[in-house]
């Protein structure tokens, strides 16, 4: 695993999480590790990631997206005062219950899953989006790739033969 040259905190805000992640600082390093070198010029600052339920993420998803209803994950950059990058890179909030309902649903492995999701998360604050659909493809192709780097299968195909 490679040296990041930021720290990640770790809340843990539903300790239920400990039932699928039983060492949550070596994980999230371990997934933003794969998609690290590829990135270009990378925003460095503290990441700090919460582990909440969907209880907690519906009020954060509602208050600052204005959608009432939980989410797998919502990220939030931090700027300095004048748009620049600040020393905390941002957060990352990932919710349990709908992490564990969408990888049973779509037959995925659930550690995959929150890989996934928190590979999904890190890019957000490096700035990508998926706003349009070439944001979209390039956000995948990056996200495919350092899931490949960890052995993850592409998760935009998996459960495709389910949907036919």
């Amino acid at each position: 695993m490679q040296h990041l040259p930021f720290n990640i905190d770790i809340h843990i805000d539903d300790k239920s999480w400990t039932d699928e992640i039983t060492e949550p600082e070596p994980f999230a390093a371990r997934a933003v590790s794969a998609v690290w070198p590829l990135l270009g010029t990378p925003i460095i600052g503290e990441l700090s990631i919460a582990l909440v339920n969907d209880e907690a993420i519906q009020i954060l998803n509602r208050d600052y997206r204005g959608k009432d209803a939980p989410t797998n994950v919502l990220s939030f950059p931090t700027t300095g005062p004048d748009d620049s990058p600040a020393p905390i890179m941002g957060d990352i909030v990932l919710a349990r219950e709908t992490i564990l309902r969408e990888a049973k649903a779509a037959g995925k492995n659930t550690a995959d899953h929150i890989t996934h999701l928190l590979i999904h998360g890190f890019l957000h604050l490096q700035g990508y989006d998926h706003e349009t659909d070439g944001d979209a493809a390039v956000m995948e192709s990056i996200e495919i790739d350092a899931l490949r780097r960890l052995g993850i299968d592409n998760p935009y195909e998996i459960g495709k033969a389910k949907d036919r």
